[in-house]
């Protein structure tokens, strides 16, 4: 199968390793007659040139897999027409859990409180995770490796999602529950993808319904905060610390007030990367079912937008 490396040049070296250790059978190449390809390996920054990539040449094309779990860049492209995959990546998984988990575990010991400032505060000691709640919102892929991981070390955890769909174990409530969701978050992670029904979710009268003091973790979609209604509410003690690792801007501007605010730890989008070493199973296994018209993993459903 001839497939096209639809992604920035610097990642050509270590994903082609990868990419044909998992499917030697795979003839990868970064350029060729578009009509040639059999699939589409997506990654966004191509084209590098800024344009937007058109998919209408690429008439043989079965599939195409994109690299990355959110696929805003590419989803509302109207040339797209060919079946889009999202990226499900054990490794994506296990590296958001590991990123939420130490954020969750700092905020539930408070070890901000510990200054080193040569004063005793003896007299602080956390609640054990029994006694801590925490919200996820999304209880995708993500979401559901972190509750599970953070169910392990006793936090009460509540999901959030718009269909409620279970989760064993794990208490998900519905769209219509988000008041009782939030107000239920002594700690609350958001795990959402940027779509047209969760931009804005976070904003200020949503932050309101926080228990006052909740901390915050957004390693999502930076669009699904109202950036100006956090700083609001943060002044106003409402959330006590915000730790974000995703931004509608980024880069984040060197002179955008999160980076100097007292409450604010900001992250430069690390959460959850995408190692090609656990990745590229993926998509190898991924194309050859689309060779062979197998049902494709991760079909994204373009009318919600993931």
């Amino acid at each position: 199968m001839k497939v096209l490396f639809a992604a920035p040049a610097r990642d050509w070296d270590e994903w082609h390793r990868a990419l044909i250790a998992a499917a030697p059978e795979m003839d990868l190449a970064r350029e060729g007659d578009p009509a040639s390809f059999d699939a589409l390996i997506y990654a966004p920054g191509y084209p590098e040139d800024g344009s937007t990539l058109d998919f209408t040449p690429f008439t043989k094309a079965r599939v195409v897999q994109s690299l990355w779990a959110g696929v805003e860049r590419i989803v509302t492209n109207p040339t797209l027409t060919q079946p889009l995959c999202r990226m499900v990546d054990p490794g994506l998984a296990r590296g958001m859990s590991e990123y939420c988990t130490g954020w969750v575990m700092r905020a539930h010991l408070g070890m901000d409180h510990y200054t080193q400032d040569g004063i005793w505060r003896h007299a602080i000691v956390p609640p054990l995770a029994s006694a801590r709640r925490v919200t996820i919102l999304g209880m995708g892929e993500l979401g559901r490796a972190l509750a599970q991981c953070l169910r392990g070390l006793g936090f009460c955890v509540t999901g959030w999602s718009a269909s409620g769909r279970p989760v064993e174990g794990i208490t998900v409530l519905d769209a219509p529950a988000l008041g009782q969701a939030l107000a239920g978050a002594d700690i609350l992670v958001s795990l959402l993808p940027d779509t047209p029904a969760t931009r804005g979710l976070l904003n200020a009268e949503t932050l309101a319904m926080l228990p006052e003091g909740a901390w915050l973790i957004n390693a999502g979609r930076g669009t699904v905060l109202v950036e100006e209604d956090l700083l609001a509410a943060l002044d106003a003690g409402r959330v006590g610390h915000a730790v974000l690792d995703v931004f509608t801007a980024e880069p984040l501007p060197a002179g955008h007030p999160f980076w100097s605010h007292p409450r604010v730890t900001v992250t430069p989008h690390i959460s959850a990367a995408t190692r090609p070493e656990t990745a590229a199973p993926v998509a190898a296994e991924n194309l050859r079912r689309a060779m062979s018209g197998a049902p494709l993993l991760h079909l994204v459903d373009r009318s919600r937008g993931y």
